[in-house]
């Protein structure tokens, strides 16, 4: 049997359990709009004013900072490189979205009548999260993946900074943007729209990720600039997206969106007992 939005129950088990539950799980996030206010894109004048503006940005570190990043790059100590070129795999998605797609899957297994109501809701209530911030990371990264292959940049090389072959899907022509800058940024929005407290660490480790791919010469300053706005307002556009559903946010009256309370750790520790109890 495996449990329902509604509190009741289908006769499933096994691992039809576990799929129905994947299921539920996932077509929540499909469900029709609930909330008038949510909007998925922010007003056409701010929306074409910031598009302007970033487009901008990343021009003028193209033309200003792209060379001279590459050449303090290169001007460092080894110790300072070969430090950074261990920082900078944090950057990447995996290492947030293969944890939660085994949490998901673990918690699918685990949400069955018998732990009950409170203990299917505190997963439920989990998982919702860990989806918004799984997609808050793979969407944009997928779009960065794709972008890298139309636009065919070379990577920082002694071609210099204006080397471009589009539709060229060749690592050594995929500088921009960058798809760790993207997962970095995206990461540090998604988990600083759920606990606003971690918002300065998480900018700090996004800020860090993107310093690391400059002066390990795998991207210019540009490549992260462009990469750290499309994670960044990717992650933006899953909020809404979720607010729009009342699932996790939801957009008040003065158009602000904030995460609803989840709960609380005293609460997951006694429904985590209980599970290790089954």
């Amino acid at each position: 049997m495996t449990a329902r939005a509604d509190g009741e129950h289908a006769p499933v088990s096994g691992f039809g359990r576990i799929t129905s539950n994947l299921g539920l799980w996932l077509s929540l996030i499909g469900r029709p709009r609930r909330a008038a206010a949510g909007r998925l894109l922010p007003p056409t004048l701010w929306l074409a004013g910031g598009t302007l503006l970033g487009v901008a940005l990343i021009v003028a570190a193209m033309v200003a900072l792209d060379g001279r990043g590459v050449g303090f790059a290169r001007s460092l100590s080894p110790w300072v490189v070969d430090t950074f070129n261990e920082i900078t795999d944090y950057g990447r998605s995996g290492w947030v979205l293969i944890p939660i797609a085994l949490v998901v899957a673990v918690a699918a297994v685990l949400a069955t009548p018998a732990v009950g109501r409170l203990a299917n809701g505190v997963l439920m209530s989990v998982v919702m999260r860990l989806e918004y911030i799984f997609l808050a990371v793979a969407v944009p990264g997928l779009i960065v993946t794709v972008l890298k292959g139309l636009v065919g940049r070379a990577r920082p090389s002694d071609l210099g900074p204006f080397t471009y072959d589009p539709w060229t899907w060749s690592h050594k022509f995929a500088s921009l943007p960058s798809g760790h800058g993207t997962s970095a940024f995206a990461t540090a929005v998604a988990i600083g729209a759920l606990w606003p407290r971690a918002r300065p660490y998480m900018w700090t480790f996004a800020v860090v990720i993107g310093l690391s791919r400059v002066i390990i010469t795998a991207h210019f300053v540009s490549d992260v600039i462009a990469g750290g706005l499309i994670g960044a307002f990717g992650a933006v556009l899953v909020r809404n997206w979720f607010a729009a559903r009342r699932l996790v946010f939801v957009t008040g009256a003065d158009g602000k969106t904030r995460a609803f309370p989840g709960p609380s750790w005293r609460r997951i520790k006694t429904v985590a007992r209980r599970l290790v109890r089954q």
